[in-house]
């Protein structure tokens, strides 16, 4: 690689290592899990950056092979975890000065029943702030696949959060 080519990475890394990594969460739900899966996808972007043609298409390629890097880790053996019947005790020193740690678990575990294809259009849309063109392309498919898909998993979030009681508005995005 080039050095201007190297210092183009570094830049685009230094600028988006972050919200990969906050995508990767949002698609896993294990903060280790997706900090392996941003540096896998920069691993790979590296090496395919003399090939990218079009910069402004990085960002929703970087999308993509962070969303099949987590795909990839989930389907290994050693990555599978096993349910435990009782949950950890919570400490008690633990406060939550905005308020919102009900709101966010809720959120999180609704995502958590959402099938892969939903919760990564629901991440890279509305997290990511891609387009549907972006998403389609970060995905592999094509725009309607990503409205329809995003619709369904926003239905199924509305409902999952409807039964925790919380009152989370979400706004009808389709």
């Amino acid at each position: 690689m080039r050095a201007d080519q190297r210092a183009d990475f570094e830049q685009f890394a230094a600028a988006h290592t972050r919200r990969l990594r906050r995508a990767a969460y949002l698609l896993c739900g294990d903060w280790q899990r997706a900090e392996d899966a941003a540096q896998d996808a920069l691993v790979k972007l590296y090496v395919a950056w003399p090939r990218v043609q079009r910069r402004d298409r990085a960002v929703a390629y970087a999308h993509r092979v962070v969303t099949n890097a987590v795909i990839d880790q989930s389907r290994r053996p050693w990555r599978r975890e096993q349910a435990t019947e009782t949950l950890p005790e919570r400490p008690a020193d633990v406060v939550d000065p905005v308020g919102g740690a009900e709101r966010r678990l809720a959120v999180l575990a609704a995502l958590e029943q959402l099938p892969p294809r939903r919760r990564a259009c629901v991440v890279l849309r509305f997290f990511s702030d891609l387009s549907v063109a972006e998403t389609a392309a970060a995905l592999g498919i094509n725009d309607g696949t990503v409205k329809s898909q995003t619709a369904r998993a926003l239905d199924q979030l509305r409902d999952s959060l409807a039964e925790t009681g919380l009152d989370l508005a979400m706004e009808d995005h389709r």
